[in-house]
């Protein structure tokens, strides 16, 4: 396949994707992330701290919908980009893509700190997973990111990359290589912390299995043991669908990290026109496609998590 029919053939596939699937994608989403937000302010939820890092989770993801696949339905679905003839507007959509998204994993990662303090096996790690330490945490979080990504309201630019074809972007200077380094080491590290906090949030609630079916020394030890597994049962579910959400979220981005690397490697590359239109549009694919953990993330809890089934049945027997 030459060249110019590669560009051809992906750019039909970025068109159709977000001219036929995103508008399905964009529906599902809103309906997901407000069921999930309607979830987890049921009483039952609530009063466990780990709903605090889900509702702020799905409130960056609701807003990452609308900022950045809206966007993307609109722009490449049916052409109508406002973002390449107003600089304030393209620099608002970058920071708000780049904002949202920063959040919704830094949420995640709140949320997989809780589940290992609360699947430990001292009681006084257990103790740490409190209401104070999540709001704490999410509006220091929030207030630094919102600061840290403030540098996407000034350095963005309209950048002509081929004849006729014009994107909102970093231009490729420091500031152009700065994102994608620093968007590499995020995407790399934060799934890194994902994995290894859900993994030992597992390691943490099969060792209080095993100790629940070991032998019982004195009645001391089964009431300790007892309590230990009274608190694992409550918080199971919860760990359920944080690896659900971290799952879909590594697959993704993981995805997406490849693509950074590449253009990274091959940024002093002399390239072709057709070469920078496929590289175009493989970058909005991806992008297209760190949509939808955010917008099948309520599909996902409710299949894998029982509780969260039994919730959710129960808000709509009450309508």
């Amino acid at each position: 396949m030459s060249s110019s029919a590669a560009s051809i053939l992906i750019q039909s596939i970025e068109t159709y994707l977000c001219r036929f699937v995103g508008p399905v994608l964009l529906f599902i989403g809103t309906i997901g992330c407000l069921l999930n937000l309607t979830t987890f302010f049921q009483k039952t939820l609530r009063r466990n701290p780990c709903a605090n890092y889900f509702i702020a989770y799905n409130t960056a993801n609701i807003l990452y919908i609308y900022f950045a696949l809206l966007f993307l339905i609109v722009s490449l679905g049916y052409q109508i980009d406002p973002t390449t003839s107003s600089l304030v507007l393209c620099r608002l959509r970058l920071y708000t893509a780049l904002l949202f998204h920063s959040l919704s994993q830094f949420y995640l990662i709140l949320a997989s700190v809780d589940r290992v303090l609360i699947t430990s096996h001292h009681a006084l790690t257990r103790r740490r997973s409190t209401h104070y330490l999540a709001f704490i945490s999410i509006i220091l979080g929030t207030i630094f990111l919102i600061i840290f990504h403030s540098h996407a309201l000034i350095f963005p630019n309209i950048i002509q990359i081929i004849p006729h074809v014009f994107i909102c972007n970093f231009e490729q200077s420091w500031e152009g290589a700065f994102i994608n380094y620093y968007t590499i080491f995020k995407e790399t590290l934060l799934l890194s912390l994902m994995i290894i906090l859900g993994l030992k949030s597992i390691h943490n609630i099969r060792n209080i299995q095993h100790s629940r079916v070991a032998p019982e020394e004195s009645t001391r030890a089964t009431i300790v043991d007892r309590n230990i597994h009274s608190t694992s049962s409550k918080d199971r579910q919860l760990v359920l669908i944080l690896i659900g959400d971290i799952t879909m979220y590594a697959l993704f981005s993981f995805i997406f990290a490849i693509y950074l690397i590449y253009m990274q490697i091959t940024t002093n590359v002399v390239k072709t026109s057709d070469r920078t239109q496929i590289e175009n549009n493989l970058r909005n694919v991806c992008l297209f496609l760190l949509n939808i953990p955010c917008c099948i993330s309520f599909y996902l809890n409710f299949i894998i998590s029982k509780s969260f089934r039994s919730e959710v049945k129960k808000i709509f027997a009450q309508n």
